[in-house]
């Protein structure tokens, strides 16, 4: 028998990944086979999964949780923008197509069919489907055509678990006026709410929770305090990227306006000696980075007309002057590069663009888009380097013959003749301990042994034991409703 409950937030950002997350984790603990389930993300922080696909990062994280393998059915509707208006549409892992805004909402009522498949593919085997919302179904001008809360609520009959961020403040209006926008068939299938990132004691919003229970008869599940090592675990948003030490090794990333698939920091904040800047447009990439990382971009040759509208082309200039090291992840890559040639217009107006011509490289913009979890070894030491590969285009060039990385399919990347400039297909690398190890100290920096990987899983037992603690789970559990 497989049972699901769904966790929907009051508003966006209340934090309904990482209780989902932690939950998992919880209920895993249990000797549940639990499985994360979200109908549609937006994001371009993807996730590549064995079966050859892509989803949103946070339902990898998930899966992580829950001791399972990733797979394209956790997530089969993902929105990568590309534009102010635009997205790439995934659907079950592969790409549907480029909609605005408008045409989307024409046509998403028809992918729910495509939902359901992959929520009940999911669940056969399952003892418990965890599926999470994607903003609020509070919301209600996108409730007509919804997939990604009530509207999927309702067609597979799950019921929802309502999440405030107390935090934000104003917590008593977001659930009260949550059940007073909802349609009653809405409302009603909200079984129970529980208030999350409270600071201080629990015990003195008491006084709350019986005011919001009064107000919208729906039983509280607790209120969890904020969880201090959230940052220990995978982004879901570049902002959330923070370096919590003062290291002597400064890695600089300006924050390209689509910015894509940032895993590749999440290992480097965490290490001692290290310190992740995430330079935001309107500030100069700073004078002191030993490293400035140009990580991958959604939209490559729109983002690389933005690295040089905001003055980044001069600032890198004279980092590489100073004596500094620069690494491009992907789109990263491509910019390093002499040109970029996309006659068949597949990022926007057909021509050839001019590169940053810092690697003797250029790449040609192929619709093909290459998918693939990819093993490599590091050239100059050795070590193993697990990563994954998601892009468009292929890049060659004299300083492909000094490739620093060595996969089954031959070699990858690129190196500039004085050894301070390189790039990368490869994402996620940062993650091998090894690798990261051997490239901070070729760079000058330290590394501290830190072993990335159990570390992420010792954070995901911390926040199991914390909701544990405050949410009750037994409850939670029991209001869950057998699906098939």
């Amino acid at each position: 028998m497989t049972r699901a409950i769904m966790i929907q937030g009051a508003g966006s950002n209340v934090g309904k990944s990482t209780i989902v997350a932690g939950l998992a984790r919880a209920f895993a603990r249990r000797g549940l086979t639990v499985r994360p389930f979200k109908p549609q993300n937006m994001s371009n922080n993807a996730a590549v999964t064995a079966n050859g696909g892509e989803i949103g990062r946070a339902q990898a994280l998930q899966a992580r949780a829950a001791r399972i393998p990733p797979h394209t059915d956790m997530n089969p509707v993902l929105l990568k923008p590309e534009s102010e208006r635009g997205a790439q549409v995934i659907v079950q892992g592969q790409r549907f197509g480029t909609l605005d805004a408008r045409a989307f909402g024409r046509m998403k009522g028809r992918l729910m069919p495509r939902i359901l498949d992959s929520f009940h593919r999911l669940s056969a085997g399952a003892d418990l489907v965890l599926v999470e919302g994607a903003g609020s179904p509070a919301e209600t001008n996108l409730r007509a055509g919804d997939i990604a809360n009530m509207g999927f609520a309702e067609a597979a009959g799950v019921p929802v678990v309502l999440v405030g961020d107390i935090d934000r403040g104003g917590v008593i209006a977001q659930m009260v006026g949550s059940k007073v926008v909802l349609a009653p068939k809405d409302a009603d299938r909200i079984v129970a709410f529980l208030i999350n990132r409270f600071r201080g004691d629990p015990a003195l919003f008491d006084a709350g929770l019986r005011e919001i229970g009064r107000r919208t008869g729906w039983p509280s599940l607790g209120v969890v305090p904020w969880f201090t090592d959230v940052a220990k675990l995978p982004a879901e948003d570049v902002l959330d990227i923070a370096s919590g030490h003062s290291g002597a090794f400064h890695v600089a990333v300006p924050k390209l306006p689509r910015i894509a698939n940032f895993d590749d920091l999440d290992p480097l904040s965490q290490e001692p000696d290290v310190r992740v800047s995430v330079i935001a447009p309107g500030t100069a990439l700073p004078g002191d980075a030993n490293l400035v990382l140009i990580p991958g971009s959604k939209a490559t040759i729109a983002d690389l007309a933005a690295f040089r509208a905001e003055g980044w082309e001069t600032d890198l200039r004279a980092h590489l002057r100073r004596g500094g090291h620069v690494l491009g992840i992907c789109g990263g890559y491509q910019m390093l590069g002499r040109e970029i040639i996309d006659e068949d217009g597949i990022e926007g107006r057909p021509g050839r663009y001019e590169g940053l011509g810092l690697l003797d490289i250029s790449t040609v913009m192929t619709p093909e888009k290459r998918l693939a979890l990819t093993g490599a070894r590091y050239v100059p030491t050795g070590d193993a380097v697990e990563g994954y590969e998601i892009h468009l285009g292929v890049t060659t060039g004299p300083d492909c013959a000094r490739a620093w990385l060595q996969t089954a399919n031959g070699p990858e990347g690129a190196e500039s003749t004085d050894g301070r400039v390189r790039g990368c297909y490869l994402h996620g690398l940062f993650g091998s301990d090894g690798f990261r190890a051997a490239f901070l100290r070729e760079l000058g920096g330290a590394a501290s042994g830190m072993r990335y990987g159990p570390g992420v899983d010792q954070t995901l037992d911390a926040l199991a034991d914390h909701l544990e603690q405050h949410i009750d789970t037994d409850r939670l559990l029991a209001l869950s409703r057998e699906v098939g």
